[in-house]
């Protein structure tokens, strides 16, 4: 391991014990620090991310994943806003019950130090700061090189936040991505970080998967599926998949792949390809919708689906699309493909839109809506450290709750066991 991330390791656990119980009246003061420290540090922020941007051009994918403006920063701020909002997720007794004497509960805590491996989204590192230090939790952050300069700054804001509220500096610490195998170091300090997550494409999260020697939890990688089912309204099924496509494309519940029921192909195609083609939205069709598509949509954004198109995620504006027999057929690919983050149903049918919900094995399952909703925000949970698609610990967006653990408080009066 790196000299340098093992002493930031250190530092991290040591500040974690006095961290996890600071007052939630503190926590909210550094979140409130922080807020006001991207507000007043917009131009300095700005200018960092411009060093991040300037070798890509604006119609790259990666320059929408990375850019931050006054309107972003702004936003960032009012997500941790939003955080401070919500109730302290720390100390909350439940499960209590008297047993032998004994009064016996279980007690809501940090997880200690969480270390967050993720790429390219600067805003990402106030977000999941901001979670880590709502929840009590010290935090190791490595972010992508690409957006380097960006986190030195934030990070610069993050610290002043603490310290002008009296809290170790040490409690969140920035990894610096250009270190080698920074990310090795942080998934393989067992003892030192308790939990890794990861948010970002799926070469992180099975990296992460085979290497890690520290619990996990797996998040992130989004292939996700709408159907179109038979008995759906057309019209606004073809607002819902372009919004879930287009709205914005680089991030991981954007819509990957269109399955459609073969009665409603012929109608359905025309009227979705007049709004996907505003965004210039590639298609690789299979070769049933291409057979529709070649008369309709501009030769150059069609493409024959090869098998590949299917089980990817895309996160730009290319999406794949397949005609099915019906519900089943729509189950059977998704089962198949799906990354078990986000899948979604647009029917009129109550009784598929039952089944659909009860047979999609996801961590958000949509029946008449884009599953651009699967968001922390969007779930009132606020900002999330990622959409968790484990079955274990945590499933879905994943806010302060979701990083605590409990531990049981056993009261007693001098009690022995007979």
């Amino acid at each position: 391991m790196d000299t340098k991330i093992l002493k930031q390791l250190h530092s991290a656990k040591r500040a974690s014990t006095q961290f996890g119980l600071l007052p939630h009246a503190k926590r909210i003061l550094i979140l409130k620090n922080l807020a006001k420290g991207l507000r007043q540090n917009k131009k300095e922020i700005i200018r960092a991310n411009a060093k991040d941007l300037k070798n890509l051009s604006s119609d790259n994918p990666m320059h929408d994943r990375l850019l931050l403006n006054n309107e972003r920063i702004e936003g960032m701020a009012q997500e941790i806003e939003a955080i401070v909002k919500m109730p302290d997720p720390l100390g909350e007794v439940f499960d209590c019950r008297e047993r032998h004497g004994l009064k016996i509960c279980r007690v809501r805590v940090p997880m200690g130090v969480v270390g967050i491996i993720y790429e390219s989204r600067p805003n990402v590192t106030t977000d999941v700061a901001a979670i880590c230090i709502k929840s009590g939790n010290a935090a190791a952050l490595k972010g992508g090189v690409e957006a380097r300069e960006s986190y030195i700054v934030l990070h610069k804001i993050i610290k002043e936040a603490l310290l002008s509220a009296g809290a170790s500096s040490d409690a969140i610490q920035f990894i610096d991505p250009k270190i080698k195998n920074a990310a090795s170091s942080i998934i393989g300090a067992s003892g030192l970080v308790d939990v890794i997550i990861p948010r970002g494409s799926q070469n992180l999260i099975n990296y992460v998967r085979k290497n890690a020697t520290v619990p996990f939890i797996e998040t992130g990688a989004g292939v996700c599926h709408t159907f179109v089912d038979k008995s759906a309204k057309l019209s606004k099924a073809a607002a819902v998949v372009f919004n879930a496509k287009t709205q914005r494309p680089s991030v991981c519940n954007s819509l990957d792949t269109l399955l459609l029921h073969k009665d409603v192909a012929p109608k359905f195609l025309p009227l979705v390809s007049r709004l996907l083609v505003k965004k210039d939205v590639e298609i690789f069709a299979d070769p049933k919708s291409f057979g529709i598509l070649k008369k309709i949509y501009p030769a150059r954004l069609l493409k024959k689906a090869k098998a590949t198109d299917f089980g990817r995620e895309f996160l730009s504006q290319k999406m794949s699309v397949k005609i099915v027999s019906g519900i089943n057929e729509a189950l059977s690919h998704i089962g198949k493909y799906s990354s078990k983050h986000s899948e979604a149903i647009l029917s009129g049918d109550e009784n598929n839109c039952r089944k659909f919900l009860s047979a999609v094995d996801a961590a958000a399952v949509y029946t008449n809506a884009s599953t651009r909703f699967s968001d922390g925000a969007m779930f009132g949970l606020g900002s999330e450290l990622g959409i968790s698609t484990s079955k274990l610990h945590a499933r879905g967006p994943m806010g302060p709750k979701e990083i605590t653990t409990y531990k049981w408080v056993i009261r007693g009066k001098y009690s022995t066991r007979k």
